[in-house]
């Protein structure tokens, strides 16, 4: 049930929406629409599953989205060319993480309070760049990354942002199932000290999955650059709280030591079903806002519950 509840989880909300939303629900272009959605949360909240397993959080997620496609669109209109637009996205993204462990783990200072900071920081950052206003770019590949696939590309089933999304969750899968980096963190997020004493270089562990993270929330930043055709330094906000939930709703724990890529995706899948339902039904925001809320308490409640059966 671990393992197959967010799955359940999922069914269940879908096919109340089939059962009670309007028709359009159950169509094809409904379930393109829900992954195109799916695929920015879910790309920031594969490096928020790996920070999370280790015992830590990150609340400058969706500033350094911010602040990624607002690269993305300097990069652009200096003539890079969109693969070295991708590449600044990703390394501005990556510093950022940097950043945010190497103070983490040099200042010992909890992971809550350095990236609050830093939220801001990046925040100001982008705006900064951006001159406090959206930024134009000319129009390349990138900006269909998450548009709607026209008829001969049909085949494609989802659109490439999507495919993108697929392809780092097999990646970041495969890190925490069969890689070494992956061992610690999960030894790291269920005790920090003994995995200290079994050799484990905590410090260093904890700066790479930042980084890691932060290199995610870039290519997040690419994501969300197309799905608006600008760079915008006051997008996202808030996005750092649909990533932590994604991942407490799909098993992860925030005491550490817990967690799945597929369950973070299907927690993803859950809040964009939820608000695409709701929205179809015409329900206003603040519902919307109510039942994820409702939903990320259960969450958590459930994690906690969870967690004292097992002490007991």
């Amino acid at each position: 049930m671990k393992r197959l509840g967010p799955l359940l989880g999922l069914a269940l909300v879908y096919l109340f929406f089939v059962a009670v939303g309007p028709e359009a629900f159950a169509t094809t272009r409904t379930l393109e629409t829900i992954a195109r959605q799916t695929a920015i949360v879910g790309t920031a909240a594969l490096g928020m599953t790996m920070i999370i397993i280790a015992g830590g959080i990150d609340l400058s997620v969706g500033s350094i989205v911010a602040l990624s496609s607002v690269v993305v669109a300097l990069a652009l209109n200096a003539g890079g060319g969109p693969l070295p637009a991708v590449a600044g996205a990703a390394a501005a993204g990556a510093f950022c993480g940097l950043v945010n462990g190497t103070l983490i783990t040099r200042l010992r200072v909890a992971p809550f309070i350095v990236t609050l900071g830093m939220l801001l920081l990046v925040r100001g950052a982008a705006k900064g760049l951006g001159k406090e206003q959206k930024v134009d770019a000319p129009m390349t590949w990138l900006v269909d990354l998450l548009s709607s696939l026209p008829p001969d590309r049909k085949w494609m089933v989802v659109p490439t942002g999507v495919w993108l999304l697929a392809l780092l969750a097999l990646l970041t899968a495969f890190v925490l199932r069969y890689t070494k980096l992956g061992a610690h963190l999960f030894a790291i997020g269920s005790n920090e000290e003994t995995a200290r004493l079994c050799g484990v270089a905590v410090e260093r562990v904890k700066v790479i999955v930042y980084t890691l993270s932060g290199a995610l929330a870039g290519l997040t930043g690419v994501l969300q650059f197309s799905r608006l055709t600008v760079g915008d330094p006051t997008v996202a906000v808030g996005l750092e709280l649909d990533v932590i939930a994604a991942v407490v709703i799909g098993g992860g724990s925030l005491s550490g030591g817990e967690g799945t890529v597929l369950g973070t995706l299907v927690g993803a899948f859950i809040m964009t079903v939820i608000r695409t339902g709701t929205a179809q039904m015409g329900l206003p925001n603040w519902v919307q806002e109510i039942v994820t809320g409702v939903i990320i308490v259960a969450a958590v409640a459930i994690d906690r519950w969870r967690h004292r059966r097992m002490d007991e």
